[in-house]
């Protein structure tokens, strides 16, 4: 098995002072876009700070509140289907409020697997799970991010749904851009890109899940971590909801 190696300072102190680097360097945190319609400008020192949530809305939380007490605010872009946490859940609509509490947004991260690849098809499913989600937060969603995008997706200039998305050309190719995808920094550190060093804009992507202290050296580990939380969380509910797994079930581990 090959081990992926999460960089040291992938701990919720190094994304602090991830961001505090920005700063130093004359960097403003900017939404995709305001409430008036205005975009990031380009040619402007603009921070766009995105984070997918593949897996952990826990660990979204603590994101959260690094931003909030460096006084920004940044997009959270949540999954509908997702077989990792449920949005629905009493836990997970609480996560959401306190991020929406705290000053940040809420998009839809939509995973098109799921549909017909066809794109009015796609279009439709989209619209349909932005109304879910604003039903859900009672705030409206105005822009997605794709999960996973196959190539069709990256640079794709229409708008889905109606809305913006995080990998059309405008925010995607023609600022920087840059991902810790797979727990690493796979586009080059952020700090040393060509958008810094023109003193332009960049979209910085994160997933939370990457961001922990205690998460392990590894991919591995910090999924390990992820699934035996998420194993406990499992326990506890079977047994606040079967009687039968409170007072008989055992505590031995699955694997």
């Amino acid at each position: 098995m090959v081990d992926y190696f999460i960089p040291e300072s992938f701990k919720l102190n190094g994304y602090k002072r991830l961001l505090q680097s920005f700063f130093s360097q004359g960097y403003e945190v900017r939404d995709f876009c305001d409430d008036d319609g205005q975009l990031a400008k380009l040619d402007r020192q603009h921070l766009i700070l995105r984070h997918d949530i593949d897996m952990s809305l826990d660990a979204a939380l603590a994101i959260g509140a690094i931003e909030m007490e460096l006084g920004v605010s940044s997009t959270y872009f949540v999954l509908l289907g997702s077989e990792m946490y449920n949005i629905f859940s009493p836990s997970s609509k609480y996560i959401l409020e306190s991020l929406m509490k705290m000053g940040h947004k809420i998009g839809l991260h939509f995973d098109a697997s799921q549909y017909e690849n066809n794109f009015s098809s796609l279009d439709k499913a989209a619209q349909q799970e932005c109304t879910l989600l604003e039903n859900l937060i009672e705030s409206s969603i105005k822009i997605i991010s794709f999960h996973r995008p196959s190539q069709r997706f990256l640079g794709l200039d229409s708008k889905l749904a109606g809305r913006i998305h995080t990998y059309q050309p405008y925010f995607f190719k023609d600022m920087g851009y840059c991902s810790d995808s797979r727990g690493a920094w796979y586009h080059g550190n952020p700090l040393q890109n060509n958008s810094v060093k023109n003193k332009s804009a960049l979209q910085l992507l994160t997933h939370p899940i990457w961001w922990q202290d205690n998460g392990g050296k590894n991919v591995q580990d910090a999924l390990d971590d992820f699934c035996w939380n998420r194993i406990d969380i499992l326990r506890n509910e079977l047994a606040n909801n079967c009687q039968t797994y409170k007072y008989f079930g055992s505590p031995t581990k699955f694997f």
